[in-house]
């Protein structure tokens, strides 16, 4: 680490970028396996409904440890979906998250249903039985916990909590392909499990691409049908659907990307195991809050969240970029303080975990294809900010 913090402390303009994310870098390691199966693809001519879309949804659902698969042309469209299938009215209200992407309410809000905000845990940053139950009414038709930045979301209590009142749970596992929880994978617990292919993903196309799991056939059927114009036989509509498929071209390269998943997805593990080791031995790992792991969860690290108290976040982020070390902030803005939902009547301070959370989160590169001497200097990055008083300058 010596050359690397003396890097970090000195002329940094001479050294290469640490990226938050290189999906070049991945792609260009399978890129003849890539190649070869859009090539494939091309001379069948099948370029909606091949059999690579069947073969996906196949192991999408073994990963996945259920009965069915349905692809979708998004993992927005996903949620949105899983929602259609439930035939809501307009006052039934769905609990979410406030901190997660903003697809995971834009479905709800999209359908005409209350979008019911619940606070966070402050150490996993997903909802928890507790928070949901602090905002369940008569009125709670589904919750969506979110399995954030690669770790489930206490999922085992959360389903039970909504089996005891009918009501039914929607997993958005966008960030979390591989996880489990207590042994059981992420997509396998509620009544639908909602995975997002965006390229920034553990398992990411070549464009966008999303698919929804379950163990119900019904449900199964009745998501096939909402996700093809509510089309069943052809030209005949039993309910107004969308259009959302997924072409066989980004099924493809999916598929070639499945063969590799778990060794993406171990990477990933080992730096984290890394930073940990790498904070501690700096002497940062408590005062850098480090990413919380419970231990009953298989965590897949679409993210590593650093914890920045103080006030210091936006010092710490703007010093790594003065370095050319990639970072970011997810998420800035909490989705009750987004302007479009304003008219829910959220006040500043009604979700305060979720409000602190926003002000202090800093990701910092976990990708599977990043070096030790970058993982070093993203370390001694981060040390240099603490240990050269740069924070005090900032301020």
């Amino acid at each position: 680490m010596s050359s690397s913090n003396s890097s970090a402390t000195g002329n940094t303009s001479k050294l290469p970028p640490v990226p938050l994310l290189d999906v070049n870098r991945g792609n260009w390691e399978i890129r003849d396996e890539v190649r070869e199966a859009i090539s494939k693809v091309v001379d069948s001519g099948r370029f909606l409904h091949g059999p690579d879309v069947e073969k996906l949804e196949q192991r999408i659902a073994e990963i996945c440890q259920t009965k069915h698969a349905i692809s979708c042309a998004s993992g927005s469209d996903a949620l949105l979906l899983a929602l259609m299938a439930l035939e809501l009215e307009p006052d039934d209200e769905i609990i979410v998250p406030s901190f997660t992407f903003f697809a995971t309410a834009s479905c709800v809000w999209r359908l005409g249903c209350k979008i019911v905000f619940a606070d966070i845990d402050p150490k996993t940053y997903n909802v928890t039985e507790a928070t949901i139950a602090a905002v369940t009414t008569p009125k709670t038709r589904a919750i969506i916990p979110v399995h954030l930045f690669g770790q489930c979301a206490q999922i085992d209590r959360i389903c039970r909590f909504a089996a005891e009142r009918n009501i039914v749970v929607i997993e958005d596992a966008a960030q979390a392909i591989g996880a489990a929880y207590h042994g059981r994978a992420a997509g396998c617990w509620g009544d639908v499990g909602c995975l997002s292919f965006y390229p920034t993903k553990n398992l990411g196309s070549m464009g966008d691409g999303g698919m929804m799991t379950t163990n119900d056939t019904k449900m199964a059927e009745r998501l096939k049908l909402y996700a093809n114009h509510g089309m069943q036989p052809r030209y005949y509509h039993q309910v107004v659907g969308i259009n959302s498929r997924l072409d066989t071209i980004q099924a493809a390269v999916l598929n070639v990307k499945m063969d590799h998943l778990a060794s993406y997805t171990q990477k990933r593990r080992d730096n984290a195991t890394k930073y940990f080791e790498m904070f501690s031995g700096a002497g940062l790992a408590e005062e850098l809050g480090m990413p919380y792991r419970d231990p009953a969860a298989y965590h897949v690290w679409n993210q590593f969240s650093l914890r920045v108290q103080g006030g210091r976040r936006d010092a710490l982020r703007q010093h790594l970029q003065s370095q050319q070390i990639g970072c970011e902030i997810y998420y800035p803005v909490p989705l009750h303080r987004q302007q479009c939902f304003a008219s829910l009547g959220y006040a500043e301070g009604s979700l305060p975990e979720t409000e602190r959370a926003t002000r202090e989160i800093l990701h910092i590169p976990i990708y599977p294809e990043m070096t030790a001497m970058e993982q070093e200097r993203v370390v001694a990055g981060v040390t240099s900010f603490y240990r050269e008083g740069y924070y005090r300058k900032a301020a």
